[in-house]
């Protein structure tokens, strides 16, 4: 456990995780239910970071049938999925509450939506800030940089200017 970051809190038989059980991921993904021989085996929930979740039966570790629920208790059908789809393009939190009344937009699922930071842009599991080239989750924590900018294929001055950019970033690194 110490190598992947996880915690395991239940049994051990013959030295394998085994009965009920919580394992914990270092990705803050939490599974609660049954093991066996050290994987996830009978009935066991995935409970994610982000407030969805998924309840399945799992057979050596590989879940054989389950069901997906988002944060806000839409649940995931793969037979009869119909939410935004090409005929009805209103969000789950519409679908449950109702439309917002004219000149009112709702622009996400999520409402009230995210503030997100001046100057910054949300990427789906975070804010991006272009100044600091830095992606942060929504609790302001560290997630991953962003790397390089963009420049497009046949643009040979920005690809110079970016590749001496790049050369005396690293010469000022390295010395």
């Amino acid at each position: 456990m110490e190598y992947t970051g996880s915690q395991y809190i239940g049994e051990y038989v013959d030295g394998r995780m085994e009965g009920e059980a919580e394992y914990l991921l270092p990705t803050e993904t939490k599974y609660v239910g049954e093991m066996k021989d050290g994987m996830f085996h009978g009935q066991g929930t995935l409970y994610f970071s982000n407030g969805s979740r998924y309840d399945a039966i799992w057979e050596k570790g590989l879940a054989v049938k389950g069901t997906y629920t988002f944060s806000d208790g839409l649940q995931y059908d793969a037979e009869h999925w119909h939410y935004c789809d090409g005929y009805d393009r209103r969000f789950y939190t519409e679908i449950c509450y109702g439309l917002k009344p004219a000149g009112i937009s709702q622009v996400t699922n999520m409402d009230p939506p995210r503030k997100i930071p001046e100057g910054c842009y949300d990427c789906g599991d975070g804010f991006y800030d272009p100044v600091t080239r830095i992606i942060k989750d929504y609790r302001n924590r560290f997630l991953r940089n962003a790397g390089p900018p963009f420049i497009p294929a046949g643009n040979q001055k920005s690809q110079g200017v970016l590749r001496e950019s790049l050369k005396n970033t690293l010469l000022k690194a390295c010395s």
